[in-house]
């Protein structure tokens, strides 16, 4: 039986993204997941059915964690520049540093999509339902550049923060800060409107 406390499932899904991080997809457990979250021996597997559809929901609390703020999101009506677009890019790379094992968890998650079909699925449809939105909102909100902007600051921001999280050495924060900062501007090569 499937037990229905959103805290709970919450919270065991918020443990499976810790056990993704530090032990990958092969110490995802729901013996692990128990312990990581402090429940009874048992409690996850009341809640998912099978491993399949743990590493599908965690998938999806991962983007749920992500989600933009308000006050992010408000941005987007102010002025439409290069700065703007650096500053939006810049939170985003910071909201996705913050959340660590998140993000490691999701790059396991890819790595085991390859094997399971419907994570993958959910993924592709994430991923691209989240270019979709960028673009669209980068597009309606006449920020500067075009449709493949959005598309060319995610891909290379995706490698910084990649960089950031498992070779920190590479880049500081403001070595990070700078290359956000020139990749923006070497993005966005048409002339700018307000």
């Amino acid at each position: 039986m499937v037990r229905t406390n959103p805290e709970r499932r919450q919270a065991l899904l918020d443990a499976s993204i810790e056990v993704l991080a530090r032990e990958g997809a092969r110490g995802l457990t729901f013996r692990a997941v128990d312990k990581e979250a402090g429940v009874p021996a048992g409690t996850a597997s009341n809640y998912f059915p099978n491993r399949d559809e743990l590493f599908v929901q965690v998938g999806h609390r991962y983007y749920e964690r992500l989600v933009p703020s308000e006050d992010t999101m408000t941005k987007l009506h102010g002025l439409r520049s290069r700065e703007t677009v650096t500053e939006l890019m810049t939170e985003v790379v910071n909201r996705v540093y913050q959340f660590r094992t998140g993000y490691l968890a999701i790059l396991e998650l890819r790595l085991e999509a390859t094997r399971r079909p419907e994570l993958q699925t959910l993924l592709t449809e994430r991923v691209r339902a989240d270019l979709d939105f960028n673009i669209r909102n980068h597009l309606d909100y006449g920020m500067p550049g075009d449709e493949k902007t959005p598309v060319i600051l995610y891909l290379a921001l995706n490698w910084l923060i990649l960089e950031r999280l498992t070779l920190p050495g590479i880049f500081d924060e403001k070595q990070a800060a700078d290359l956000v900062h020139t990749l923006v501007e070497r993005a966005i090569l048409t002339p700018e409107t307000n």
